[in-house]
Formats: C-alpha cells, sequence, structure tokens
C-alpha cells in the first residue's frame, strides 16, 4: 500500500509524492536477494574447484570479498549509477530520493547499503526483522538505512490520472447558456472536478454533504442558485460544462468573411450569367469597348466529298530481301 508524502525543499517548496510502503518494498527486496543469491551459488561452486586443489584459506579469503561485494556492492553500485534503483526497484517502479526530492549519490547509497547489511537485514536485522519493524512504525516506510542516510523510497511509476468527462444534463442545457461563468474562480471548478469524478467512491450521505457545500460556493460566485428540484451533482455537472463549452469555443479560430473588392465607377457592371447586353450597347469589360457591329462571316466554300484511293498493290511477302 502507498501514501502520499509531502517532502519540503530547500527552497520551502512543498513536493506531493507517493512513497513506496512495505508491500511493494518486499516485492522489490524479494526480486534483489534472488539475484544475489544466484550471484553467490555461482561464485561458491567456482571457489569450490579452488579449494579442491587444496588452497582453502584463498577459497575462504575470496568467498568472503564475494560476500561483501555481492549484499553490499550491489544495491551501492545499482543505486549510485541508476539515481536510486536496484533492478528490484526497477521492476516495481520504485526509486531512492533524498528527502529534500533530489537524487541521491555514492554517500547515501553507500550509507544505505552498509546499514542494510548490518542492521536492517542481515547481520542485527534478524533476516530483516528490523527493517519490517522499522517501516511498520515509519510514516513514510523509511527503514533504518533511510533514516541514517536521508533518504526515502517513492513510487516512480504511477498510473496516469484520467481527467473525468463531465456533461451536461439535457434539461439544464438552455439554463446554463444563461449564466456568467467570467467569476467562477479555477481552483473551486478544480475542486468540483474532483468531487465529480470520485462521487462514486464516497457514501451516499458524504457525496451528498459535499455536492451540497461546493454548490453553495458556486452558487455564491455565479449569484446563480441551484433550481429548485435539482440533485446538487446535476447543478454542478451543468456549471462546469458549460463552462468547458465556452473554453472550446475560445480556442476555435474565427475565420473572417472575404470581402470583394471595390468595383471602379469608370467600369461597367457584369450582366449576370445568362443575361446579354442591350442591342447597340457596347459591353465593356476591364474598362475596353468592343465595336457595335461585327463583320459578316464569309460563306463556307462547297465542300467536295473525299474520293477512294487506290490501294497500291501488296508486294510478296516471299520475296527476298533487297
Amino acid at each position: 500500500m502507498e501514501q502520499e508524502s509531502d517532502l519540503v525543499t530547500g527552497e520551502a517548496v512543498v513536493l506531493d509524492v507517493r512513497a513506496a510502503k512495505l508491500a511493494s518494498r518486499g516485492l522489490a527486496m524479494m526480486i534483489d536477494v534472488a539475484l544475489q543469491l544466484v550471484t553467490l551459488v555461482v561464485a561458491m561452486l567456482v571457489l569450490s574447484q579452488i579449494a579442491a586443489f587444496g588452497d582453502e584459506a584463498l577459497a575462504l579469503t575470496l568467498f568472503l570479498v564475494t560476500l561483501v561485494l555481492v549484499m553490499v556492492g550491489y544495491p551501492v553500485i545499482f543505486e549510485t549509477l541508476s539515481r536510486g534503483r536496484t533492478l528490484g526497484k526497477m521492476a516495481l517502479g520504485l526509486r531512492v530520493v533524498r528527502t529534500d526530492g533530489g537524487p541521491i549519490r555514492f554517500r547515501h547509497a553507500l550509507v544505505r547499503g552498509l546499514a542494510g547489511f548490518f542492521v536492517d537485514f542481515w547481520a542485527l536485522g534478524l533476516l530483516g526483522v528490523v527493517a519490517v519493524i522499522t517501516s511498520l512504525l515509519s510514516p513514510n516506510g523509511r527503514r533504518v538505512g533511510d533514516y541514517l542516510a536521508g533518504t526515502l523510497v517513492i513510487r516512480e511509476r504511477m498510473p496516469a490520472a484520467r481527467t473525468p468527462y463531465v456533461g451536461m444534463p439535457p434539461q439544464l442545457a438552455y439554463w446554463a447558456s444563461q449564466l456568467d461563468l467570467t467569476r467562477l474562480p479555477n481552483d473551486l471548478a478544480l475542486a468540483v472536478r474532483q468531487y465529480l469524478s470520485r462521487t462514486s467512491e464516497l457514501r451516499p450521505e458524504a457525496a451528498e454533504a459535499l455536492g451540497y457545500g461546493l454548490a453553495q460556493q458556486v452558487a455564491g460566485e455565479i449569484g446563480a442558485p441551484v433550481p429548485p428540484g435539482v440533485p446538487s451533482w446535476a447543478y454542478l455537472s451543468a456549471v462546469l460544462a458549460e463552462r468547458r463549452r465556452r473554453d472550446q469555443e475560445k480556442l476555435r479560430p474565427q475565420y473572417a468573411q472575404p470581402v470583394a473588392p471595390a468595383v471602379s465607377p469608370a467600369v461597367a457592371q457584369y450582366a449576370p450569367p445568362g443575361q446579354y447586353a442591350p442591342q447597340g450597347e457596347p459591353v465593356q469589360s476591364y474598362g475596353q469597348s468592343y465595336p457595335q457591329s461585327y463583320p459578316q462571316a464569309a460563306a463556307p466554300a462547297p465542300v467536295t466529298p473525299p474520293q477512294p484511293e487506290t490501294a497500291p498493290e501488296p508486294e510478296n511477302p516471299f520475296a527476298p530481301p533487297g
């Protein structure tokens, strides 16, 4: 289970993050421990071959070095290079950050790794009992290593919040179009939207009380009381839907109608299609006049029917070339 945590940066900016709790951190830890155990088993098989040749002291020394590298070096190296993530945390979408929200560095990862080996999990941690108890008592699920390093594990991968669609009740469409919504504050509109998106998650009496309070606030801002017999949620839905409709209209581009250029007085008006100028008056176009009379076209010459041509005699297809 995760809960929201408020982190305050050095500039006094409050960061709203989602702190990872015991369930997700435990699963990420199981993935990391499984990888560490596999690495240790492979190392033991290799070291057993060295001990078979009689050099047991060397094999024991190499085993201790490998144990420290795997149990301490694994989280330190991964969290330093990936800015707070091991392979298990990557799989669960978790990340280690500083308490001010910034990325951790090598010193933070080293303190966490050493505290995890000696206090939280292995040496004195009773196989993780200390870490579990500390995380349950901490409001943000922090273990001893987090307190010593000044870090916090947060849930980095969260489902994207979908903006709920607020529809217009058909019975209130005309009424809402007459409202003056210019005085509706943005923060109040956001509170109403969040309420409408969570109405199904609230108890009926709690949803009704919260909706009534928001409706009274909105009515005081826009100067339009809730109509008689209209539920609070319907009133709020109508107000938000009308506000969204007006905002969308403002975003639409306004296309101006093209204006025809003014016609010069020296140029006569054109006749509509299918009509002609009166007989004897010139038809002007672009300020030029045409003659009133046109020459008569000459009579066409008689056409002589074509005479059939005599087809040439076909050549002998079997004649030799040349």
